[in-house]
């Protein structure tokens, strides 16, 4: 994880806070750099958190940003 943040010029804590849902909506240039260290496209990632059984979950919490990022 440490390597994933500063490859993509985030925080280690920013990331952390990402994958535990304390930052429900990252800002999109971090989305990015994230994205592009992870080898994804933002399309990729769009697809991805828009599917309906990502995201929001029927107990309203949001599944982390390791886990819509790695499926």
């Amino acid at each position: 994880m440490l390597e994933t943040a500063l490859d993509a010029r985030v925080s280690p804590e920013t990331l952390r806070k990402i994958e535990s849902g304390r930052v429900a909506t990252p800002a999109f240039p971090t989305v990015a750099a994230i994205a592009e260290v992870l080898g994804l496209s933002l399309d990729e990632v769009w697809a991805e958190i828009n599917q309906p059984d990502k995201g929001v979950g029927a107990e309203g919490s949001r599944r982390s940003a390791r886990e819509w990022l790695a499926s």
